[in-house]
């Protein structure tokens, strides 16, 4: 399975690869080729299912723990789940995965060359997930993001042939910025799920009690430590945004509307007086546009 028409609209995956129309950053837009394209949502499907197993937000019926061979008397225990997934990814590699999205992953693997390695991150971050609902300093966070974040973009990288050691360095700045964003747009999700990513020193300096996050609206404080952590994630998508500058044709077309996508998220929560307790602030549609072009001029 490589062509997203072959994805029946009834298909145990379909509801996962759907999901893609509500990432701040466009996963396999249109103008790509088609083989990209397949790829790209091939690679989505892994990291959206890998963290939907992570989040408990797998579909009711138990239909993914089946796939996986997860017993029904375990199959709300996400790190029996996370350990099975991982099981099936390394059939990926070596043999005929069960899960349908790991099938249609398998024959991206072979064609782009891709390792174990950015997939394992991201099952690891999901692992990480259950353990640890806190971070102390802004470098564990960032430590983090190198399991959650950072493997998306250097997959893209690899799909579309451009891997370079600098490249990666940007893409890695770029994929950490936008999961800080999406942790700031979330901080109410989050806390609802007992986990909360703002660094707790920053918490402290900017006087935040974790009640502070559990009310309809933010105070003075929140806003300032929200404000705070927006412009050191406008930081890093500023430091790898030359990533653009460095492809050409498509794929520089797509890489603009990654870095488009967190400034557009950026400005939405600014445009919300970094007030994201009552809901995550999204950007329209003019807004990220008018960031795609400011980054293809290399402005910022």
């Amino acid at each position: 399975m490589t062509g997203t028409d072959t994805v029946r609209p009834e298909s145990p995956e379909r509801g996962t690869l759907d999901k893609a129309a509500g990432e701040n950053f466009p996963v396999a837009p249109f103008f790509l080729p088609r083989a990209w394209r397949d790829d790209l949502m091939a690679v989505y499907g892994f990291a959206r299912l890998v963290d939907d197993i992570g989040d408990g937000d797998l579909a009711p019926g138990g239909a993914d723990a089946r796939l996986l061979g997860v017993s029904p008397a375990v199959a709300e225990d996400r790190l029996v789940l996370l350990d099975a997934f991982e099981a099936d990814l390394h059939r990926v590699f070596d043999a005929t995965p069960r899960h349908p999205l790991l099938r249609r992953l398998q024959p991206t693997v072979r064609r782009r060359s891709l390792t174990p390695d950015p997939f394992l991150g991201l099952i690891a971050a999901n692992r990480q997930d259950q353990l640890v609902k806190r971070y102390e300093s802004y470098d564990d966070l960032l430590a983090y993001c190198e399991l959650s974040a950072n493997p998306v973009g250097r997959l893209v990288l690899a799909v579309t042939g451009t891997s370079t050691p600098e490249r990666i360095r940007l893409s890695d700045s770029i994929c950490t910025a936008l999961q800080i964003v999406e942790h700031l747009q979330d901080v109410a999700e989050d806390l609802g799920r007992d986990r909360i990513y703002l660094p707790a020193e920053d918490m402290k300096r900017f006087q935040v009690q974790e009640a502070d996050l559990a009310t309809k609206t933010a105070g003075a404080s929140v806003r300032a430590l929200v404000a705070y952590e927006a412009q050191r994630a406008r930081e890093l998508l500023n430091e790898g945004a030359p990533l653009v500058g460095s492809v050409h044709g498509r794929l520089k077309l797509l890489l603009a509307g990654f870095v488009a996508g967190g400034r557009a998220a950026i400005r939405a929560i600014a445009a919300a007086e970094y007030d994201v307790l009552p809901g995550p602030p999204k950007p329209g549609r003019v807004q990220l546009l008018r960031e795609v072009g400011v980054t293809l001029r290399g402005e910022g």
